[in-house]
């Protein structure tokens, strides 16, 4: 059986920032994606091309658009190498930083909870951002100063007193960063090359974004992720569709696919084969990742009862505005000149400090492809009428089923036949944080969705009436999605279903999206996401599959140990040493102005505030016999009051340093940073382990009491004390905390069984029984 480090399945923005990270570090990575590869150039554009371009192998169709239809709403994905970026709108927003809600009640039962923050994912974001290369419609410059519908939006956010802004787009205005924007002009290649081996050009402002771009203008993923890991030796297999996963005997996962060899003609079965990985990175998008654990739950048994839950479609709602007037003139929209989105209008949240706001939302201009193709093409209107008829009538039929074929692609494909006609409009793209308490789940072997729009009414009803009152403004009849009377919506941003949580019971993964009970096996998609994101998810996803491949990489065994001979007291050659390390993370909560930690805790202003730690004892054997136990800190300080993340400059750690008392002991911690602000801090805390029963063993280990000094404080000076606070270690923290122990050096193993040895042994002479 063929054996690798990584396997990924799927390409999006989880797979391909996956696949990229994992390949740069010298992993041997496959990633396996069942669509096809799409160079500039090659998306279909004529209807008899575009009748070929859906999803459906049973009836012969591989291409791009993957249409789900389910009780309560249709959605569309994608399938092809780059996976959603190939279709999507190219909007690259942050999630809000209030927006990561914890514990929080939603509409009609239930809480939402991210076990993240922006602060965790401020850095990935910037990452992001840089590879695919993010900047606004250049709205200031020629040409791209003459965009009707942007000036349009713009317009009316300010009558109407709404936020306004040029959201950072994936696309290439100019042909390298830092110079001139222009229309059509060559893209200068990175220096990994590119996948396809096709020129690019800079955008035509076509509007053609979400049916693929032909120019290459669009930075979808194979442009940057996808083409960077093939430079580092990624192994990327296109037609290669996943079937099922399972645990492997003795570690690692089994991975079954099949080859679609033939795409010219209907499927047949094709020969399933396998392949084995240490680890198995799913990334098959919101329905194919749950989709696939669904299908594998009997070979993954204590998978979490959260599978197939927490689903939401982001609150996506498709609207339109039609014959805009200005003085009784026709006032241009020109949907279709620049990308399909160029402009966001944000609808604030009750949570950024609007009581009665409501939850938070955008609003986005549409657009449409500039092609006149099938405008002018002439119809055969009976046989359209025909393939119509039959269409409406097929989805008639299955929403009063109980089982809905959930694959409308080849029903899709029949309707628009040999011609279609496109509709002069201006479409209106909202989303935001509707209820996420949708349920996918396996019914007769399909993939089934039961959510409904009722729980989310109150947000859809803010959207129309805001979109209504652009209509308003620019003088336009507002018409809802023709499947809104029946209260239906479209989604492209379909999330959840496999959702992270703190925990087995709350969700499939935790914050990194390994899943719980399954080690190796990670989720880098929209289906981990715990609720919406509320704007476009796809940077979000892009910057969690970012965080997860750091920890991934950071948890990889060290080798290269050599043949041990003559041995030391911990198994290392003599005059060697061995070091060990291991990852801690506390959260809790600082107060400025108090000198009480616990008053700090609880004080009415605290803020919040983290650290995230690697200690390192250079030479275990001398750290194990020192009577103070010092090792060095490194990480970070996240705390607002401080300027967000602060590296830690210099710091200790002291295990089990002497109390003043036979029966105490101190865990300190004295970090130095720098605030954002220039000034020079120091936070210097204890975990006071005292006797008493075994009971107060987790509170004493996982309780840090501590100041903020001014200044850079060594141990026995004073300062003044700029605050006080009390972290702590979650419980799901420190069950990753047990996973990051490494050693370096010969003897790895009696360093870690002689530190496991003494840490148990303090315990115990703290909070043992007196035999005396």
């Amino acid at each position: 059986m063929e054996k690798v480090d990584a396997v990924v399945v799927g390409s999006g923005f989880g797979g391909s920032v996956s696949a990229y990270r994992l390949a740069e570090a010298g992993q041997r990575v496959v990633l396996m994606e069942r669509g096809q590869p799409y160079p500039p150039g090659s998306f279909p554009r004529s209807p008899a091309e575009m009748n070929k371009a859906f999803w459906d192998p049973a009836e012969g169709l591989y291409g791009m658009y993957d249409v789900w239809g389910f009780h309560g709403f249709d959605s569309v994905v994608s399938s092809g190498l780059g996976g959603g970026s190939l279709l999507y709108a190219n909007v690259m927003l942050r999630k809000d930083e209030h927006w990561f809600v914890k514990d929080e009640e939603m509409p009609g039962g239930g809480y939402e909870s991210w076990p993240v923050t922006r602060a965790d994912l401020d850095p990935h974001y910037d990452v992001v951002e840089k590879m695919l290369d993010v900047t606004p419609y250049p709205l200031d410059r020629a040409p791209f100063d003459d965009t009707p519908k942007t000036h349009a939006m713009q317009d009316a956010a300010a009558e109407l007193g709404l936020a306004w802004s040029l959201p950072p787009l994936a696309v290439s205005f100019a042909p390298e960063r830092g110079a001139e924007p222009g229309v059509g002009l060559p893209i200068v290649d990175a220096g990994y090359g590119n996948v396809h081996g096709v020129p690019r050009r800079t955008c035509r402002l076509c509007g053609e974004c979400d049916i693929g771009c032909n120019d290459g203008a669009k930075n979808s993923l194979d442009h940057n992720y996808l083409s960077a890991a093939k430079h580092h030796g990624a192994d990327i297999r296109t037609s290669h569709e996943v079937k099922a996963i399972r645990p492997r005997d003795g570690g690692g996962y089994e991975v079954d696919y099949v080859h679609h060899l033939d795409l010219e003609s209907k499927a047949r079965k094709s020969k399933v084969q396998t392949i084995a990985c240490d680890r198995l990175i799913l990334a098959a998008g919101t329905y194919g990742t749950t989709y696939l654990l669904l299908k594998s739950r009997k070979n993954l048994p204590g998978l979490s009862k959260a599978l197939g839950t927490r689903f939401s479609g982001n609150g996506d709602l498709l609207t339109f505005l039609l014959k805009a007037k200005d003085r009784n003139r026709v006032r241009p929209l020109d949907a279709s000149r620049g990308p399909v989105i160029t402009s966001t209008i944000r609808l604030p949240d009750e949570l950024d400090g609007f009581p009665g706001a409501g939850r938070g939302a955008y609003i986005q201009d549409g657009g449409y492809p500039g092609f006149v193709d099938w405008m002018v093409q002439p119809l055969e209107f009976n046989k359209q009428i025909e393939r119509a008829v039959e269409y409406l009538w097929r989805r008639f039929k299955e929403t009063f089923k109980y089982a809905p074929d959930t694959n409308i692609s080849k029903e899709l494909s029949d309707l628009i036949g040999d011609g279609a006609l496109t509709v002069s409009s201006l479409p209106l793209l909202g989303m935001g944080r509707d209820t996420a308490d949708g349920v996918l789940e396996l019914k007769d072997g399909r993939l089934n969705a039961e959510w409904t729009t009722k729980t989310s009414e109150e947000h859809f009803e803010r959207l129309r009436k805001t979109m209504q009152g652009i209509a308003d403004v620019l003088g336009a009849d507002y018409a809802d999605n023709p499947m809104w009377f029946r209260k239906r919506i479209i989604t492209a941003h379909p999330l959840g279903g496999a959702p992270m949580g703190d925990h087995v019971d709350e969700g499939v993964c935790d914050a990194f999206g390994e899943v719980f009970g399954f080690p190796g096996l990670y989720i880098a998609d929209g289906a981990a996401m715990p609720g919406p994101v509320g704007p476009n998810p796809s940077l979000t996803i892009a910057a969690l599959a970012d965080r997860m491949s750091t920890r991934l990489l950071e948890g990889s065994p060290v080798t290269g140990a050599g043949p041990v001979r003559e041995t030391g007291p911990l198994g290392e050659p003599e005059g060697e040493t061995t070091s060990l390390s291991f990852t801690e993370e506390m959260k809790g909560f600082v107060t400025y102005g108090v000198t009480d930690p616990r008053a700090g805790a609880l004080s009415e202003s605290k803020e919040r505030m983290s650290f995230r730690l690697t200690i390192t004892a250079d030479d275990v054997a001398r750290f194990l016999d020192e009577p103070e136990h010092t090792a060095r800190a490194e990480g970070w300080i996240d705390n607002a009051g401080c300027g967000g993340r602060r590296d830690v400059e210099r710091g200790w750690f002291n295990l089990f340093a002497p109390g003043g008392a036979e029966e105490r002991r101190l865990m300190k911690y004295r970090l130095h940073f720098t605030d954002a602000e220039g000034r020079l801090r120091t936070l210097a805390g204890e975990k006071n382990v005292l006797h008493g029963p075994p009971t107060r063993i987790w509170p004493d280990t996982s309780t840090l009491y501590f100041h903020l000094y001014e200044g850079h404080v060594e141990e026995g000076e004073e300062a003044p004390v700029a605050g006080a606070g009390v972290l702590h270690i979650q419980l799901t923290d420190f069950a990753r905390q047990l996973t990051t122990f490494r050693t370096h050096g010969p003897g790895g193993p009696g360093a870690l069984i002689r530190f496991g040895r003494f840490f148990a042994g303090e315990l115990w002479e703290v909070y043992g029984p007196d035999l005396t």
